[in-house]
């Protein structure tokens, strides 16, 4: 029976249940010397220690912080485990600020082991990532046979970690170039077989798995319908998947291919590891199931259910201290903007959400009413030079902008962009969960009806209040492809820490009075 390798953040359990005991001494230690007295004394010091261990095993988790940990080196260790405690602490002061016990804590304790967490997790980390190796080394490993084409075994090869639990015994050649025969050596492995009689010598010679990488697609798909009893094996489930006389399904893969090393091996209930070949399409990829079907998904980036709902709880919990932010706002500018301008103080626009879904968008009203009307004749004034999306320079239809002696007067409604006060009803639509906090922006309807292929990659996620191009330059970027590359950049390196960073550097650049595009 094949056993299957712990995935996803599972995988590196030891890494991650250490680094949590080593949180909890530290903590235990730093308030012992503090305090005199053992913490867990007291009420409060053993909520917090409870709490902070269960953190620190929620970030490993939801944050994935220890992927690749093996494959790190000495700098990308320190940075990783950086962020794993900054998240870890940040967790802790909030928990301590909502439950209104900051007061009841040493701000010695909660610094310290802050401070202690950082160096002790990092020297565990390189300590057991070495302990790891040498033990990996010296372990017993899965004999394995390397099926491939001659000239891409080197990089197979290479590519190999130390620490992998198998290691080749041999390999097969699916096709070469005739240079190389049976019984000669490629990289240091010996061809131990061809296609023709690869299942004979799995067969014969103890091999515990076959790791297979053909060149193309079509190689798995070499079927031969040359017996009436092919017709069979498909149209009947049951036999299928009940048995039936296995001489049925006999012959029905073409000798000699890679399709048909695979059925025998399935014969041989030998396992089989299939490496499609797609390394030049870009993104990441994993198993799923789609209408019955085991299938292979590629896509540019994709987010667990977990990092979902934490995104979501994120947004939630920022729209509704926004939205009442929002209403004491609108309280506030409502009378002038009436004045300046008579009319609704809300403004409405449908805009293009994720996968194309239309939506109202909502704004504090910064234009006069006629400005949809007046955009086309200002057209010849946008700053973005392919009229993707539209941007001038002192745009008269903003309220209190006019020219007075020759000379650009602003008013009101310039006020309110400079500031991105006029954005903030969009906390409304992230309430509905029609936008994000952070996210992409939202084209208008005009704007989307001229996107080409790799413009559509900005639909990918939920448009955002603000998001990669805003922190980047704002309204200093005025190439659209420039905007294309920054949101297509944060849909592939998407996280929650990547959220954090760019709501924190939104609200630096938004107090430091920096407009929005």
């Amino acid at each position: 029976m094949y056993k299957r390798n712990s995935q996803g953040w599972l995988k590196h359990i030891d890494f991650i249940i250490v680094d949590a005991l080593i949180l909890e001494l530290v903590y235990l230690v730093i308030s012992f010397i503090k305090l005199g007295y053992f913490p867990y004394l007291s009420k409060d010091y053993l909520t917090l220690g409870m709490f902070i261990i269960a953190a620190d095993i929620l970030t490993a988790a939801v944050f994935n912080t220890m992927h690749n940990v093996l494959k790190r080196g000495y700098y990308k260790e320190l940075v990783h485990t950086l962020n794993h405690c900054v998240i870890v602490f940040g967790m802790s002061v909030v928990i301590m600020f909502t439950t209104k016990s900051g007061g009841v804590f040493s701000r010695t304790v909660v610094y310290f082991t802050f401070g202690g967490h950082v160096v002790l997790g990092y020297l565990w980390r390189i300590i057991w990532k070495k302990v790891v190796k040498q033990f990996a080394s010296s372990q017993h490993k899965t004999a394995m046979i390397l099926v491939a084409d001659e000239k891409l075994i080197p990089e197979i090869v290479e590519h190999k970690s130390p620490t992998d639990d198998f290691e080749y015994v041999g390999v097969i050649l699916s096709n070469g170039s005739g240079d190389y025969h049976i019984g000669d050596k490629i990289c240091g492995l010996d061809i131990v077989a061809d296609l023709e009689n690869a299942a004979d010598y799995i067969c014969r010679v103890w091999v515990d798995e076959v790791f297979i990488y053909p060149s193309h697609l079509h190689e798995l798909e070499q079927v031969r319908k040359k017996q009436p009893a092919y017709a069979a094996a498909v149209n009947s489930m049951h036999d299928e998947i009940f048995g039936g006389d296995p001489e049925q399904y006999s012959d029905v893969y073409e000798d000699g291919t890679i399709a048909a090393l695979i059925d025998q091996c399935r014969q041989m209930a030998v396992p089989v590891h299939l490496r499609l070949p797609l390394n030049n399409i870009s993104g990441k990829s994993f198993m799923e199931k789609v209408g019955g079907y085991n299938v292979l998904t590629k896509t540019t980036n994709y987010a667990t259910p977990g990092q979902l709902a934490v995104k979501r709880a994120i947004d939630i919990l920022g729209g509704l201290i926004g939205s009442v932010l929002t209403l004491l706002v609108l309280a506030a500018v409502t009378p002038m903007i009436k004045k300046a301008s008579p009319g609704p103080v809300l403004f409405k626009q449908v805009r293009i959400g994720q996968n194309g879904k239309k939506f109202k968008m909502y704004k504090i009203r910064t234009m006069y009413l006629d400005a949809e009307e007046r955009k086309a004749e200002l057209m010849k004034e946008n700053r973005i030079a392919d009229g993707m999306m539209f941007k001038m320079d002192h745009d008269p239809r903003i309220i209190g902008n006019k020219v007075v002696n020759g000379k650009k007067v602003t008013g009101l409604g310039e006020f309110l962009r400079k500031t991105s006060i006029d954005e903030l009803p969009q906390l409304f639509n992230v309430l509905k969960g029609q936008m994000s906090l952070v996210g992409t922006r939202p084209p208008t309807v005009d704007e989307w009806e001229k996107y080409k292929y790799h413009h559509r990659a900005r639909l990918a996620t939920k448009p955002g209040l603000t998001g990669m191009w805003q922190v980047s330059g704002r309204s200093d970027i005025t190439d659209f492809e420039e905007v294309v590359r920054l949101d297509t950049e944060y849909i592939n390196n998407w996280s929650i820490s990547l959220d954090i960073k760019i709501l924190l550097k939104t609200v630096k650049i938004v107090l430091g009075g920096d407009g929005a595009m």
